[in-house]
């Protein structure tokens, strides 16, 4: 079977040489590449053109397109029968696209096959950010895990049969396109081996908007809203409940605190301790201090998005 490999791009091109770089050193290689580009200002599509005759490589210009509508292009101008998708800011483990359409080739196989993402974190920041945000393959049930379209294989027929990637969503796209294939009975493989790497984001600024932006989408979609709740009830309840207690009864305050922390701070600091062997002492002090940080901020922009978001969708 032929399989295509897609991906959407916007002002990529500083993560274009190295995701290059990862593309040629893949055992197995795509029959052809097609590239949705959203409209970028920087030498995105000069450097994809470039690439073309190297990787059998097609860029479609998509200006304005959002992140669905490139993809559904990118889909809809291949013939292959197998469709593989990844993000342009990864770096490929040198068998990603071979594992991730090998279980395809087996008897029984499945129509839609997840790969998993790794972090690839550049100093304390980015190494707090990932043990806070990103789950461990230990965290990972494969009977419910829901694919990133940053690491992801599916039949195009499955794609056709459920009209697609939603357009009309901007964020969490790829969570309703996983839900739309579960509901219409395709069988999900997930594929433990089958690994990208993408870097967290470098700065609180960045990670508290891309954090707006996810709840924003949630509140869009209608996902995860008792995730939600349960969050407004902690910071807007719990947390204040257990301050006003003090007075009355300590014992119980002290309590409410030491299970929220580990409640907040648990799991991160377990994922950052697997992780920091690379950083020196310094760095792993700045990390520890980070995780409190950045797990609070990413709560706020949680807060502040989701509300705008179903705004949105009463709106429509």
């Amino acid at each position: 079977m032929r399989c295509a490999l897609i991906m959407t791009v916007k002002n990529e091109a500083n993560s274009l040489p190295r995701l290059f770089e990862t593309l040629a050193l893949q055992t197995k290689q795509p029959d052809e590449i097609i590239v949705a580009d959203g409209g970028s200002t920087d030498n995105t599509v000069e450097l994809l053109r470039a690439a073309s005759p190297k990787f059998n490589l097609r860029v479609l210009e998509c200006p304005g397109a959002n992140i669905s509508q490139g993809r559904n292009a990118a889909i809809r101008a291949t013939n292959a029968d197998l469709v593989a998708s990844m993000d342009a800011g990864v770096r490929l483990d040198a068998r990603w696209f071979q594992n991730i359409t090998a279980p395809f080739s087996q008897t029984d196989a499945p129509d839609v096959v997840s790969g998993f993402f790794l972090p690839d974190p550049h100093g304390a920041f980015e190494t707090a950010l990932a043990a806070t945000t990103l789950p461990e393959l230990r965290d990972i049930c494969p009977a419910t895990f829901l694919p990133s379209s940053r690491s992801i294989a599916f039949r195009k027929r499955a794609w056709e049969k459920i009209g697609g990637y939603p357009e009309w969503l901007d964020y969490c796209e790829d969570l309703i396109f996983d839900f739309d294939l579960k509901r219409a009975g395709f069988r999900f493989q997930f594929q433990s081996d089958a690994l990208v790497y993408f870097r967290p984001r470098p700065t609180l600024g960045k990670f508290f908007m891309q954090y707006y932006l996810y709840a924003r989408g949630d509140g869009k979609a209608n996902l995860w809203w008792k995730r939600h709740l349960i969050r407004y009830a902690t910071y807007l309840f719990a947390i204040p409940l257990s301050f006003a207690l003090v007075s009355f009864v300590p014992l119980v305050s002290v309590l409410m605190w030491l299970v929220g922390a580990y409640a907040l701070f648990g799991t991160p600091y377990r994922r950052l301790f697997h992780s920091w062997q690379p950083l020196t002492r310094a760095e792993k002090i700045a990390a520890f201090l980070y995780v409190p940080v950045i797990r609070i901020s990413g709560d706020v922009a949680k807060m502040i998005g989701y509300p705008v978001g179903v705004a949105w969708r009463w709106q429509r």
